[in-house]
């Protein structure tokens, strides 16, 4: 039986670190206290070097209600450097891009020797609820951030519900969409483009045009 204590892997490095991974994810799936926050951890492949992260959007966040994949690459030095992450599910937020889902998140780097996996994940549910929009990665969304709360809020519960099953949100908005898609256009592309045009029809749809 492992547990969560590390094994320095001093006698056999690789072991060490195969153990570490195996113990991190067997912590994940029986922990009470990890499914109370909602992280869960799974392995992708039995090299241990690939990991399947899922987060749920934090209370009173225009996430609540949704559950955020993550693509969790474990370097063979962790736990002394950290892994990289990314979200796999699409999401409207300033630190996380809207396209490749790369996190603007400098405790990954800063803090690396200091952080498990579950700190990892419980830091990235954080940041779903305080945003850093003067450090960002999507320099659109943190544009809307800081110029129209309301507006990125409604847009972030929107993609919210697209793409993470969070319940649903802004009538209008879903009437715009509806409205593009029936002129032929990707409904991921229309809202990309909705998003980045502050909802305006005319100049979403000349950009879909320029594309």
């Amino acid at each position: 039986h492992f547990t969560m204590q590390e094994d320095t892997g001093s006698f056999w490095p690789f072991f060490g670190y195969r153990i570490r991974i195996y113990s991190t994810s067997h912590y994940f799936q029986t922990s009470h206290n990890t499914s109370k926050n909602q992280i869960k951890v799974d392995l992708v492949d039995e090299n241990f070097t690939e990991l399947k992260g899922e987060i749920a959007g934090p209370p009173d966040t225009p996430y609540e209600g949704g559950r955020y994949q993550l693509e969790i690459k474990i370097p063979e030095t962790y736990p002394f450097n950290p892994p990289k992450v990314r979200f796999i599910t699409k999401i409207w937020h300033p630190n996380i891009s809207s396209v490749t889902g790369a996190i603007c998140l400098d405790i990954l780097k800063d803090q690396a020797a200091a952080m498990t996996l579950r700190t990892v994940l419980l830091s990235l549910q954080a940041l779903l609820a305080a945003a850093e929009p003067d450090d960002p990665q999507d320099a659109v969304v943190a544009n809307q951030y800081k110029q129209n709360p309301e507006m990125f809020k409604q847009t972030a519960r929107l993609w919210s519900h697209v793409y993470a099953g969070a319940p649903s949100s802004s009538p209008e908005y879903t009437r715009k969409i509806d409205k593009l898609c029936a002129m032929g256009f990707d409904k991921n592309a229309v809202i990309v483009a909705l998003s980045s045009k502050s909802w305006d029809v005319e100049t979403a749809t000349e950009l879909l045009l320029s594309n």
